[in-house]
């Protein structure tokens, strides 16, 4: 079983779900790829003990704290890569940024290549289903580009904004996936 929720956070609606285990999705409205990863017709509208630590961790977050604690996540996903990419996520700290590049290099090193692929890194980064907690809206381009944020790019500039981060070398792309 599935069970769902809903917050409003200050940059919009939040739409959460979660199983016995954890957290399996938070995803603003109208987000790409929202709710993917849930059956609807599997889901029970229910507010839980999981929700309640999860909405307190963004009351927290949103009112500009940096949470202690992180509610239990158990993000839905066949593929090994896509944990591996959620699992760096998780490390990037709270007010700082790495690059897609940056995260593909820790990959090769940890699976002992020479090389893996941004763009590989940035689908896994924009399948992300549980947005903010797994923070990918500090990943960015490895030219200061704020881009591929599927929550949109007005958004992961607030998210920033609201953690301190510097941007001073961050920008707004004229074209591309993060518009």
């Amino acid at each position: 079983m599935i069970y769902t929720s809903t917050y409003d956070s200050p940059f919009g609606s939040l739409f959460l779900a979660s199983d016995d285990i954890g957290l399996t999705g938070l995803w603003f409205d109208g987000q790409k790829y929202f709710a993917d990863s849930i059956r609807r017709e599997t889901t029970i509208a229910l507010e839980t003990e999981l929700f309640s630590q999860t909405k307190h961790w963004l009351d927290l977050y949103f009112s500009g704290k940096k949470p202690d604690f992180l509610p239990p996540l158990h993000p839905q996903t066949s593929s090994d890569f896509r944990k591996a990419v959620w699992k760096i996520l998780l490390t990037i700290p709270y007010g700082h940024t790495m690059t897609y590049g940056e995260i593909a290099k820790q990959l090769a090193k940890e699976n002992g290549t020479s090389k893996m692929s941004a763009q590989a890194v940035g689908g896994a980064v924009g399948h992300n289903p549980i947005s903010i907690l797994i923070p990918c809206h500090r990943v960015v381009g490895s030219n200061g580009s704020l881009t591929g944020y599927a929550g949109g790019i007005d958004k992961k500039i607030k998210l920033l904004t609201l953690e301190h981060t510097d941007m001073n070398h961050l920008f707004v792309p004229k074209k591309g996936t993060a518009l």
